[in-house]
């Protein structure tokens, strides 16, 4: 499986084939350069180069459709690659543990089981219904005697994340795994038709002026948001009082402004709505009722900023059971049959989900896409849109890329030499933690380039307004 095949997937899935013209895409077809591969049952670089590929390619049509100039692109497979787990190299200073100690796969007594315990009040319902304390041997001796699927329906019922593994056959007659099936990678409609006010954008900031309204979390979506960012886009995140994710904010808040509105408060839901009145990108994590329940339903987030680019993303997708379930990147490995695909293919006796967490990283740069996709088209007729996308859906084009069997050979491509200063941007980033250096940019847009106006910041670190 190529590159080219791979990012050619992704832009069938996401595009009929009217939107943008066959010779506009072929010329726009990037280059692929650098060696090496990722260690994966999977094709996961070819992945990696795709994703990153699908959003450089919608940056380029927006670029074209608003200064009539087609730039050339070119993707770094080994940097992609690299970025797909972390691009923040502290000088000086440690990033937090990324997973509380609780958080981990475990053997129950018919199968596997993993907790995502990460957030506070996720561990609270997962040691609600084991009735232990937050040690890992003392939950691994109590799940122990548990049937896997009874304690994963136990731990969600309570308010908490788990999944039990499934093989791939398993998760093909589940009906979750039907319905991810049935739906587009990226699900796009039009919407109301409303202003457009990028007047301060040049060629070389092509974002300069389009105000990101981010009302996401880990992963996928401050993936999407940062890669906004690096082409002068202005990103305000939103985060409740109680959240923290030490280990993840200083990767994902390069570029951005990050403040706190409690949405309980009649104040704060006023002001978000203020904010989202002079957006004109929203991007969401929340489950499918959240928002209607505060009153902010589709139709009345169109209602206040008509011709609003509106794009959300779960875990499990938009139809079927499992369609408000909570869920991250490694329990979705854990459910659609990743986990277990990679157990048999490295020849392991526990989950062996992917090296990276790519499902969150790929469905990020999809979301960058599907937004850069209804910037263009509200540019072209005026119109807003909604996008929809999920970390399952995603999961299926991934293992649609090796027909769904254990074919590609170890070895086949050779291994990702070890990371090194060439690979590291010259300039030292001041972030709120201490100074770090980046990787350097995975693509490239001639005359175009990626890069941050901020420095990584610490959440709830600026007032709740447009800069």
């Amino acid at each position: 499986m190529t590159d080219s095949i791979t990012i050619a997937t992704f832009l069938d899935a996401m595009q009929p084939p009217s939107a943008v013209t066959a010779d506009r895409r072929h010329a726009a077809m990037p280059g692929i350069t650098g060696e090496g591969s990722l260690p994966s049952a999977f094709p996961l670089t070819a992945f990696a180069v795709a994703a990153i590929g699908t959003a450089a390619l919608a940056l380029a049509d927006y670029v074209d459709t608003r200064f009539g100039h087609s730039p050339a692109i070119s993707i770094d497979r080994r940097l992609a690659s690299f970025w797909f787990g972390t691009s923040l190299r502290p000088q000086g200073w440690q990033i937090p543990a990324l997973r509380d100690p609780v958080t981990g796969d475990y053997q129950a007594r018919d199968g596997w089981v993993r907790l995502h315990t990460n957030a506070p009040h996720h561990l609270v319902a997962a040691l609600s219904v084991l009735g232990t304390r937050a040690d890992p041997g003392e939950v691994a001796r109590t799940i122990a005697h548990w049937h896997a699927a009874e304690l994963e329906d136990a731990i969600v019922r309570a308010g908490g994340c788990a999944a039990t593994m499934h093989g791939r056959d398993d998760w093909l007659r589940h009906p979750q795994g039907q319905a991810v099936r049935g739906e587009p990678v990226i699900h796009a409609e039009e919407a109301s038709k409303g202003r457009t006010d990028q007047d301060t954008t040049s060629l070389a900031r092509p974002l300069a002026g389009v105000k990101v309204l981010d009302l996401t979390r880990v992963l996928a979506g401050p993936v999407a948001t940062r890669f906004l960012a690096g082409y002068g886009a202005q990103v305000l995140r939103i985060d409740p009082p109680f959240w923290t994710e030490p280990g993840m904010v200083p990767e994902v808040t390069l570029g951005k402004r990050c403040a706190q509105l409690d949405l309980r408060k009649a104040a704060d839901l006023a002001r978000l709505k203020e904010l989202l009145a002079l957006a004109d990108v929203v991007v969401h994590g929340y489950r499918g009722d959240a928002l209607d329940g505060l009153g902010l339903g589709t139709q009345a987030r169109h209602a206040l900023r008509p011709g609003l680019v509106d794009v959300s993303l779960n875990a499990y997708g938009w139809t079927g059971p499992w369609r408000s379930r909570r869920g991250f990147d490694s329990l979705v490995q854990m459910s659609d049959g990743i986990a277990s695909a990679g157990m048999r293919y490295f020849g392991r006796d526990k989950p062996t989900p992917l090296p990276v967490q790519a499902l969150d990283h790929a469905t990020g740069y999809l979301v960058a896409a599907a937004v850069l996709r209804g910037l263009t088209r509200r540019e072209q007729g005026g119109y807003g849109s909604v996008s929809r996308l999920s970390l399952a859906r995603t999961g299926e084009l991934l293992v649609s890329q090796r027909g769904g069997a254990l074919t590609q050979t170890r070895g086949e491509d050779h291994a990702m030499e070890p990371e090194t200063a060439a690979d590291h941007a010259v300039d030292i980033e001041q972030t709120d933690w201490g100074p770090a250096r980046r990787l350097k940019p995975p693509c490239e847009l001639e005359g175009i380039p990626m890069r941050w106006d901020l420095p990584a910041t610490a959440l709830r670190s600026s007032a709740p307004h447009w800069a």
